[in-house]
């Protein structure tokens, strides 16, 4: 997916976690941050509490949506992403990708990875690793002022 494209419809869900959400219920009103990964990931467990952490810091001006993306067969089963999300508290809407459907809308081929959106559901940043939340919140805070300042 390329920079200032618009964000998918969210189709294809084998089950929604947390409450279910559609794109006409994130654009518009703020950005939103997508934010894939995967119980078999480890790099995705060591990020989460830093995204929770951003979750909450930015709850108010910033859509937060998790995305389940399965890596093997083993990360089908639902009752183990319920377990997961539980224990590593994810309580945004988790959209459970095990079709792959939304990830391939995206292009997306990696966990953990994040996609920001501005408030009119365009693309503006994209980064996939463990590391980088500074990164993040940087091109956070440019969409964030970018609402704030009318542009």
């Amino acid at each position: 997916m390329k920079l200032r494209e618009p964000m998918p419809e969210f189709n294809g869900a084998t089950e929604w976690l947390n409450g279910q959400v559609t794109r006409e219920d994130l654009v518009g009103e703020k950005p939103t941050l997508l934010h894939f990964w995967s119980i078999s990931c480890h790099l995705c467990k060591e990020a989460l509490p830093q995204v929770n952490e951003f979750r909450d810091q930015y709850g108010d001006k910033l859509n937060v949506v998790a995305v389940h993306m399965p890596r093997s067969e083993d990360d089908l089963n639902i009752e183990e992403i319920k377990k997961v999300a539980a224990e590593y508290d994810i309580n945004q809407p988790i959209f459970v990708d095990s079709e792959h459907k939304l990830t391939d809308a995206l292009e997306n081929q990696y966990v953990p990875a994040y996609y920001v959106f501005d408030k009119e559901g365009k693309l503006r940043h994209f980064q996939a690793g463990g590391s980088g939340m500074k990164m993040l919140e940087k091109r956070v805070n440019r969409v964030l002022s970018e609402l704030e300042n009318g542009e």
